[in-house]
């Protein structure tokens, strides 16, 4: 069982928003399609033995269900195209003004379910990234590099992250102790009960069995200290701050607008700081990253960053348009950007004792594997 990385879970947190960063921007199908395609490979090769891995098809799926209904909520509230574009015409009604006064129904316009599918990939696409980040990455070590400030918020989101792979346990147990109290039969009259009222047991038991754990081990005990009182008002001017260099921008005053964000990052870095240094967390056997860890996180920023410089020097083929309809444009060097995502391919899945110490002998190692 593969249960540790090769990477250091902050690097693959840096690919995954590299992936990300990549269909923001380039939205072309094309290469939405080939970042999938990458993010497929990446958890076929480095995906570990445990529920969080199987959890990536599942937010796939989620991701494509969604962009179907806001396909088809965009074609049918959508209309005023060319008529010659027209599919077919269905019934439609005007909403009442208090609902918006909008038209739902009528014309289906192959512009509208081009474009709007089009839309709804990239967003399958950016699932496909964090979601596969999920699945190869082990998120206690997020947590332990993670600042002392965001230790209790960071803790809470692990947590908050294991609630789809641990309901799909849930979800296979009850259906097998269902199928076992019928003797294989499938019963369908109370289904829905019988599987139901299980799931919610348990997941109860689960949540005040790791309420009771962390409570144990005294989370969030800490009384706060003068620091901590600092870092919080901090924190507070900081955010005040931020939002004022928001509403300088929205009134056109930039110099405002620079001031108060220089200020309210300064003011929201201090507080990290004075947080995280007034009462130091443990850590258990922390991970460091190595020379292996540093070279591929580079690499990874080498997608977005040949995306900048493609789309600085004119290339038009990253954003497409369905207007009119025609199959998206393709440039090489905007593929081989997204490419180098796939760079984590060429490490092996299988921990070697030297390849943390020099990032060509691993490289070489998983080529070979």
């Amino acid at each position: 069982m593969r249960t540790t990385s090769p990477l250091h879970a902050v690097t693959w947190l840096l690919w995954a928003t590299a992936a990300a960063a990549s269909v923001q921007l380039a939205p072309s199908p094309v290469y939405v399609a080939l970042v999938v395609v990458i993010c497929v490979f990446v958890v076929d090769a480095h995906r570990l033995d445990g529920t969080l891995a199987k959890a990536f098809p599942v937010l796939v799926t989620l991701g494509v269900v969604f962009a179907v209904l806001r396909v088809v909520l965009t074609t049918i509230t959508t209309h005023g195209g060319p008529k010659d574009d027209v599919w077919f015409t269905t019934p439609s009604v005007v909403l009442p003004r208090i609902l918006g006064g909008f038209q739902v129904g009528g014309s289906v316009e192959g512009q509208v379910v081009f474009q709007s599918a089009a839309q709804a990939f990239a967003v399958v696409g950016i699932l496909a990234a964090f979601g596969a980040f999920n699945a190869v990455a082990a998120h206690h070590e997020v947590l332990q590099a993670a600042p002392r400030a965001f230790h209790e918020p960071g803790l809470i989101v692990t947590v908050a992250l294991a609630f789809v792979p641990s309901t799909m346990v849930a979800v296979a147990a009850a259906r097998e102790a269902d199928r076992a109290r019928t003797g294989g039969r499938v019963v369908r009259r109370g289904r829905l009960v019988r599987l139901t009222v299980p799931i919610v047991e348990s997941g109860l038991e689960r949540a005040m069995a790791l309420a009771e754990s962390m409570d144990a081990r005294g989370f969030a005990r800490t009384a706060p200290g003068r620091a901590d009182r600092v870092a919080g008002w901090l924190g507070l001017g900081s955010m005040l701050a931020l939002g004022g260099s928001f509403l300088a921008l929205i009134g056109e005053s930039s110099t405002w607008a620079i001031a108060a964000a220089t200020a309210g990052t300064g003011g929201l870095v201090a507080a990290i700081v004075l947080a995280s240094r007034s009462t130091p967390a443990g850590r258990y056997r922390p991970r460091h990253a190595t020379r292996l860890d540093v070279t591929i996180g580079l690499a990874s920023l080498l997608g977005p960053a040949g995306l900048v410089v493609a789309g600085a020097l004119g290339d038009h083929t990253m954003a497409w348009s369905a207007s009119p309809i025609r199959f998206p444009d393709f440039s090489l060097l905007a593929a081989l950007s997204i490419a180098t995502l796939a760079v984590p391919l060429l490490v092996s899945p299988h921990r070697v004792e030297d390849a943390g110490t020099d990032p060509a002998v691993a490289l070489a190692m998983g080529v070979g594997s």
